[in-house]
């Protein structure tokens, strides 16, 4: 079974979104991979994702509400096969924290190396569409990418 961390600063918005993403996915293709999501931070540490992003997965059908913000833990290191940043900035401190391997979700799906922005840089809802739209074209090639045999 192929195992798939992804990771964001807070774990609150954009990497429960990719994991919800994926999960859906996974199920759709009976694809066994063991999916989860972290924080490079543990300032949410116990929360559930935040409201607009529970908004826009339920709008599109993905169920994110039993999830829970947690940091990165030592065993994530050993646990996970794929590691998969949301930026530049979580890459950087993924790979300080010891990962050797890390991915960002902008280098799958033609996002051409961009940056999954955080959702609370934008004003209102609108930000929220924008990096599901992101995230759910980063993770389907990401998927593909797998399912293909690539490198990963």
């Amino acid at each position: 079974m192929r195992s798939i961390l992804f990771v964001c600063l807070g774990n609150i918005c954009r990497s429960p979104l990719a994991d919800g993403i994926t999960n859906k996915i996974a199920r759709e293709k009976n694809l066994d991979l063991y999916i989860d999501s972290a924080g490079t931070s543990s300032f949410h540490k116990g929360e559930p994702p935040c409201e607009n992003s529970q908004k826009v997965a339920k709008k599109y059908g993905i169920n994110i509400y039993g999830l829970k913000s947690r940091p990165i833990v030592p065993k994530d290191l050993e646990e996970f096969e794929i590691v998969v940043a949301m930026d530049e900035q979580n890459k950087r401190d993924l790979l300080h924290y010891g990962f050797k391997k890390v991915y960002k979700l902008g280098d799958f799906g033609g996002l051409r190396g961009k940056d999954v922005p955080d959702p609370y840089y934008f004003i209102g809802f609108k930000g929220f569409e924008i990096v599901f739209d992101m995230i759910q074209k980063g993770v389907n090639a990401l998927i593909n990418d797998i399912q293909d045999g690539k490198n990963i």
